[in-house]
């Protein structure tokens, strides 16, 4: 039986996407309406429904995502950028896999949202 999760799906190859890196903990990949000249996702392969389902255990995990998040960016020219991670429905996640967005290439307002 497939994983009805999107973002698992993709990690395992049954739904296509534009892979920036890959490596046994992390995944990273295109967003596919981004918001921004340069805007990726940077995901754990381990299932975590979002920041609020994070345990101690993954925290260097996490930690990993960002650093991996960070490199990626300016490894495609944005030296500065916007790291964003949505807890919850209300606060506009829409996948439930714990994601980091990537988001440069232009000047970022605030608030956000």
């Amino acid at each position: 039986m497939n994983n009805p999760c999107l973002f698992c799906r993709i990690i395992n190859g049954e739904i296509p996407a534009e892979k920036l890196y890959e490596d046994e903990e992390i995944f990273a990949f295109r967003d596919i309406s981004p918001q921004a000249p340069t805007h990726f996702l940077v995901i754990p392969k381990k299932h975590l429904s979002g920041p609020g389902a994070m345990a101690s255990e993954d925290e260097t995990l996490i930690g990993k995502v960002v650093r991996i998040g960070a490199q990626l960016a300016r490894e495609n020219g944005v030296e500065q950028c916007r790291l964003v991670m949505n807890n919850g429905a209300e606060a506009g996640q829409t996948v439930f896999h714990l994601h980091l967005h990537v988001l440069g290439g232009r000047a970022m307002s605030w608030p956000p949202g």
